[in-house]
């Protein structure tokens, strides 16, 4: 396996279009980097010019300490494992797994032992004389994956793998995925726009938006420390509450204000970059759903940091309930596990201070 390094990597297309702007990451010796991001973010794009099969404007990509921008893809050391699968219908499974082998002419022996490792791997033994149309979604996936598995490259790539697959085969083959890493341990770099996958699998997740890396951490750093609006909204489901508002000077310290004036809160933490003077800044407060706390309404406001609020929508997902509920104009999802409410019931929402973070109403930037 080998270390991946990408150092300010664009790519502009004929018309104009900036598909990847300035990325630069380093994806180590047999770590798995998840890219994730909406589409039309580049992550694909991303992968396609690591592989070799667009052409890179600017910028530098190194594998294994060679640098490969003007290397073919096939003297890349590359294995890539597609959506579609792209298995030959024609072939059975023993075939495709071998095929890529017998183009390099690998001897016959090595070619046996090799498709042998791999189907036993991933568990291809009863289907190796199956052709592709006998197949099911995830029985095909597997077989693409052995067919890059085979070639034993310093590094893999899969683009978004999972997506043509029902949820519940999304969840089987996350799993296989992860014990195949372990097995392997591979190189790997992952591109996927589900959120969920991303952190359930990556070792680290770079989150792109418009052809830019927005933050690159571990799991549970993007969750709970995101740089910015945008990381915030796109890591968690359900998503991130958001308000509008202003931040206010007060003797006690700084107060949140909503823009439709409906209710004030305290802010606290760590701040970071809140001006001295923060008075009328306008901001966007962010608290994810468990970082609220229902209580009914007949309950005392605890400190006057309770939001009164209304309940809309109840969806019971059996050990958690989301809660939707109607604050002024805005409407916060809470979760809840000990309390029944009713639509129409008027509540409390009691935010978790250490759960609060504020971000630059024009920019996005975390304030705090």
């Amino acid at each position: 396996m080998a270390q991946l390094i990408l150092e300010d990597v664009s790519k502009t297309f004929g018309d104009g279009t900036v598909a990847v702007d300035r990325v630069s990451f380093t994806v180590e010796d047999r770590e798995f980097m998840v890219l994730v991001g909406p589409s039309g973010c580049g992550k694909s794009t991303t992968l396609r010019l690591i592989a070799g099969l667009d052409e890179v404007t600017a910028g530098r990509i190194v594998i294994d300490g060679r640098k490969v921008n003007d290397v073919p893809p096939r003297d890349r050391d590359i294995a890539m494992v597609f959506q579609n699968y792209a298995l030959y219908p024609h072939m059975s499974v023993r075939e495709n797994l071998a095929f890529g082998l017998k183009m390099r002419r690998t001897p016959r022996d090595e070619v046996d032992r090799l498709v042998a490792e791999a189907a036993a791997v991933l568990g291809l033994g009863g289907l190796l004389e199956k052709r592709p149309a006998a197949l099911s979604g995830g029985q095909r996936q597997r077989v693409a994956l052995g067919r890059a598995l085979v070639r034993q490259p310093k590094i893999f790539l899969f683009d978004e793998p999972l997506s043509n697959l029902d949820a519940r085969l999304r969840v089987q083959m996350r799993a296989e995925l992860i014990r195949l890493y372990r097995e392997i341990e591979a190189t790997i770099v992952y591109v996927t726009h589900d959120q969920v996958e991303a952190m359930t699998m990556g070792s680290r997740i770079a989150v792109l938006d418009s052809g830019r890396i927005q933050q690159i951490a571990g799991p549970q750093e993007l969750y709970a420390d995101p740089a910015n609006a945008f990381v915030a909204g796109f890591i968690g489901s359900p998503a991130m509450n958001f308000v509008s508002g202003r931040l206010l000077a007060d003797p006690g310290g700084i107060v949140f204000t909503a823009a439709d004036g409906a209710w004030n809160l305290p802010v606290t933490g760590t701040e970071k970059t809140v001006p001295r003077e923060p008075e009328g800044l306008s901001v966007r407060l962010g608290i994810r759903p468990e970082h609220l706390e229902l209580q009914t309404a007949d309950e005392p406001d605890p400190n006057g940091a309770a939001i009164r609020a209304e309940v809309e929508v109840i969806e019971p997902l059996g050990y958690d309930t989301f809660v939707t509920c109607r604050a002024g104009e805005n409407l916060l999802v809470v979760r809840t596990s000990g309390m029944d409410p009713t639509a129409g019931m008027s509540v409390y929402l009691v935010p978790d201070p250490a759960g609060i973070r504020i971000f630059e109403a024009q920019t996005g930037d975390r304030l705090i």
